[in-house]
């Protein structure tokens, strides 16, 4: 059966997550149901990382398969109508081999979390980025973050719930930096525990605001403890922002 890799964008704002779940909106059922109105029969979508409510995606990567042979294009134009008037959009698909697997073929995946750095709420991004009143040390915060590079037990930014057999994880990137009133935080690893992401960049801007150093950042991660996490980031900063293969 031909197989299909899609490269999604999609704000997760309306969402109970990527992942359907019985009677909630998720932004695979909307895809399933899209590709069966397109193709009149069910079809199972894979995913690259099964974001949580409110998270969004400019670069998540999914499959799926259709017993019919569809030029690639089609594919796009087709689910893309049938999306409407969701936001979710396929922004490319292709034609993939059949060993292709979006979650356990890909190599790497990169998020992004973004934070508005001003008194002022944000207008137009409203509900895509974290508000923090309070002045933030992008520097520092950038300098602490390498605290967190490499491989280890990352048990302290892991969600309680999280279903990973192991926390060991091997951060490859860590990098934070300001653009005018915008905080950008990017992270990059093979893959990520439940809630990391969200929990690095929470316990990053304790040392932004000034109440954490660097070293108690590090006692934190040493720790492998969730009690010494800081504030856990709100999810309508985070986007899965590439996945790499």
């Amino acid at each position: 059966m031909p197989r299909y890799r899609l490269l999604l964008e999609y704000d997760g704002g309306p969402y109970n997550g990527f992942q359907a779940q019985a009677d909630q909106p998720t932004v695979q059922a909307s895809l399933e149901r899209a590709i069966a109105a397109f193709c009149g029969v069910p079809a199972k979508v894979f995913v690259a990382g099964r974001t949580d409510t409110g998270v969004h995606a400019t670069g998540q990567v999914a499959h799926f398969e259709v017993e019919k042979h569809w030029r690639a294009d089609v594919v796009r134009d087709a689910i893309n109508a049938h999306l409407v008037p969701e936001p979710i959009s396929v922004i490319e698909a292709v034609e993939a081999a059949p060993d292709f697997h979006a979650r356990f073929s890909a190599k790497g995946r990169r998020y992004i979390y973004r934070i508005l750095n001003r008194r002022s709420p944000p207008g137009l991004d409203r509900g895509r980025i974290w508000h923090v009143k309070k002045p933030l040390d992008a520097q520092a915060m950038d300098v602490a973050a390498q605290r967190l590079l490499g491989l280890h037990d990352f048990t302290t930014f892991r969600d309680t719930q999280c279903q990973a057999k192991s926390p060991m994880k091997t951060l490859d990137e860590a990098r934070v930096w300001r653009t005018g009133e915008e905080i950008t935080l990017e992270f990059a690893s093979r893959s990520f525990l439940h809630r990391q992401v969200r929990s690095m960049a929470g316990s990053l801007v304790e040392v932004g605001v000034g109440r954490w150093t660097a070293d108690d950042l590090q006692a934190a991660l040493e720790a492998a403890d969730r009690t010494r996490c800081g504030q856990v980031a709100p999810p309508q900063g985070l986007y899965l922002t590439k996945v790499e293969y």
